[in-house]
């Protein structure tokens, strides 16, 4: 039965249990990083505030590719009515796969990452490496929950991470545990708990199916990884950035990710019409729908401008107090701080969204290109300064995170004026794919 939203016809379908659900993570993050905020000393905190930047910067921007491309494929199954067994079963090889690449890579980098990033402490490095395993686990359960259309599983797998963190946030803040090891183990264990708890449902209804070549999910699956790494640079470089630029400087990296994250609080809304918005996009492809496609790109800039303006101006005004009161920092950053970082999360949900509507129509090249010239973009604001935007390193990061995440989106704009598809041309026309589904078969590899 569709859901509440779907019946308005004003949001993608699935977007209100997504949103739930991601909401309750939401404010699990907030309470496991208040928590910490209040136990954990200056140098801790800001080895903890690294540990939360670098994990959903190689999380997301390589394991959410895996997640959305499933979404993508198992979507355009269902909708044809094939089993999507097989789809599932590459998409979780392919992920070990990845994910034993990158393990690698950090065992072989340990100790110049513990002393660059960490103080020393290589065990926050093996926190790592465990976080990224179960963001791993996850990012195929979700993927496949998603492209089912088990979206109030999907919803309460999220809020099952959430209720998770806050419970043991808790515990060791009762207990006065000031380790930023035992808060960064949360990473992992809220996950993986959340997993187990919604694997039924994910398993249910997974049929066989036609065989899923690597090539139905690698073709592409490079550039969408590089895509979304890109991506995260942009949106986590700011805590990174400072600590790098300002090593002597502790209390400012734990003050930055707090400002991030109450400037990200939209974000997390926004995220359930992007996770539901994809297998929708996808679907109208499949069935050849330009009218809802062209219909749903839009709605979904407006919803995440909407949210953007109604979280970014709060942030702006009282984010000082609030990482004071909520997270227990010096209120090192000030108002001109929070207004960009607030910009710089409109015109990222702008650019996620943008990006998943390319990437429904196959335009993986021009998506990486578009998120390159943003995280060039950051990068020159970052490096240079007197520059573009002169100041202290603290100014520069935010600014750069969000004169990057406007660049990202307005070439993403672009994109989709030239390329997507019109409802005066023929399919035939603009897919060299033969048959009546041949947008179809462009998403389906």
């Amino acid at each position: 039965m569709p859901d509440r939203a779907s019946i308005l016809g004003l949001l993608p379908r699935g977007t209100l249990p997504v949103g739930a659900g991601l909401m309750v993570v939401g404010a699990g993050s907030y309470a496991h990083l208040a928590v910490a905020g209040h136990t954990l000393p200056a140098s801790a905190m800001a080895a903890m505030a690294v540990l939360w930047s670098v994990v959903y910067l190689l999380a997301l921007g390589v394991f959410l590719p895996v997640e959305q491309e499933m979404s993508r494929l198992v979507a355009a199954r269902t909708a044809v009515g094939e089993g999507a067994g097989p789809v599932v079963r590459r998409g979780a090889a392919l992920t070990a796969a990845i994910l034993a690449v990158m393990l690698v890579a950090i065992a072989a980098a340990a100790r110049p990452l513990a002393d660059r990033l960490f103080g020393g402490d290589i065990a926050m490095v093996a926190v790592l490496a465990s976080a990224l395993c179960a963001l791993a686990i996850a990012s195929v359960s979700r993927g496949t929950l998603a492209g089912q259309g088990k979206f109030g599983a999907y919803g309460r797998q999220l809020a099952f991470d959430g209720g998770s963190r806050v419970a043991l946030a808790g515990a060791l803040g009762a207990a006065g545990l000031r380790s930023a090891v035992a808060f960064g183990l949360i990473l992992t264990i809220a996950p993986l708990m959340a997993v187990t708890a919604t694997l039924g449902p994910m398993l249910a209804d997974l049929r066989p199916g036609p065989a899923a070549p690597w090539k139905t999910m690698g073709s592409r699956l490079g550039l969408l990884i590089t895509t979304m790494l890109l991506a995260q640079i942009i949106i986590n470089a700011a805590v990174v950035s400072v600590r790098l630029l300002s090593p002597d400087a502790p209390a400012l990296a734990g003050a930055m990710l707090t400002a991030v994250v109450l400037a990200r609080v939209p974000l997390f809304v926004s995220m359930s019409v992007q996770t539901s918005l994809l297998p929708g996009l996808a679907g109208a492809v499949s069935a050849d729908d330009q009218v809802r496609f062209r219909r749903l790109v839009p709605r979904g800039c407006l919803i995440v401008t909407i949210l953007g303006i109604a979280g970014g101006l709060p942030a702006t005004v009282l984010g000082p107090w609030l990482s004071r009161v909520l997270f227990g920092v010096r209120p090192i950053l000030g108002q001109a701080a929070f207004g960009w970082l607030a910009a710089g999360t409109l015109f990222y949900m702008l650019a996620m969204v943008l990006g998943q509507a390319a990437m429904s129509l196959s335009r993986h090249r021009d998506q990486v290109l578009a998120w390159l010239t943003g995280a060039a973009v950051l990068a020159v604001v970052t490096i240079s300064p007197g520059g573009i935007v002169p100041g202290e390193a603290r100014l520069r990061v935010v600014a750069a995170y969000a004169l990057g995440s406007f660049t990202a989106a307005l070439a993403l704009a672009i994109v989709l004026m030239v390329r997507a598809p019109r409802a005066d041309r023929s399919t035939a026309a603009s897919h060299t794919a033969p048959g009546p589904h041949s947008l179809g078969r462009a998403v389906s590899g």
